[in-house]
């Protein structure tokens, strides 16, 4: 009888595992999307960027000034130094629809959005 239970154990333990796997593959499935930003003349280029919902999402910023920019953003939870003339990258976690206001912490006056739909 003991053997009957550590075998429905091991069963259970197996199944959990392999749900859990596939779960974690669904979730790590979804393509990122890329979505591209410029620094210019101490301004986001463009100043709205859009992305779908629920995806995760890949901000490549290219920042073209001649001094560094940090992206910072509240909703996003998310800040970021990108050096003078340098290039940064941002993974975005998969976001609800709606509307992430940045800006540009060294610059408070650079700020733009991105919209989630």
């Amino acid at each position: 009888m003991n053997r009957g239970r550590q075998s429905l154990t091991r069963i259970a333990a197996i199944a959990s595992i392999a749900a859990a796997a596939l779960l974690a593959s669904e979730a790590y499935s979804q393509q990122a999307v890329s979505v591209s930003l410029a620094v210019k003349n101490h301004r986001f280029e463009p100043g709205e960027i859009r992305a779908p919902a629920n995806r995760p999402i890949v901000l490549s910023i290219r920042n073209h000034d001649a001094a560094a920019v940090e992206f910072e953003s509240v909703s996003l939870r998310v800040e970021k130094v990108i050096a003078a003339n340098g290039q940064g990258t941002i993974s975005l976690r998969p976001l609800e629809p709606g509307r992430y206001n940045f800006f540009d912490d060294f610059h408070p006056q650079t700020r733009a959005t991105l919209v989630v739909q």
